[in-house]
């Protein structure tokens, strides 16, 4: 081999060396930044499951009010259709 074709081969395995650090740096660079969206993703979950928990316990509490809420209009109910009833009872002994 001569001394043009071993340097023609040792520019070729140089430069092909420089290639592969170069992907090499850049895939270092790019997990760097999907690591960095992983992290903000994972925050951002823990922040949503978080916000559910809260919303839930804040649906239960009122689902629970609007229950007694219900519940009490349908105790009104009861009694105004009673004092209804009395009412009719005791204009009907009137007449």
């Amino acid at each position: 081999m001569s001394e043009t074709e071993l340097q023609d081969g040792l520019g070729a395995a140089n430069a092909r060396f420089d290639r592969a650090l170069l992907r090499l740096d850049q895939s270092a660079k790019n997990l760097g930044t999907r690591l960095r969206q992983h992290n903000r993703i994972e925050v951002d979950t823990q922040r949503l499951v978080h916000e559910r928990s809260r919303l839930a316990t804040e649906l239960d509490k009122t689902a629970a009010r609007a229950k007694r809420l219900d519940d009490s209009a349908h105790d009104v109910s009861r009694r105004l259709v009673e004092a209804m009833e009395t009412v009719r009872s005791v204009l009907a002994k009137a007449e």
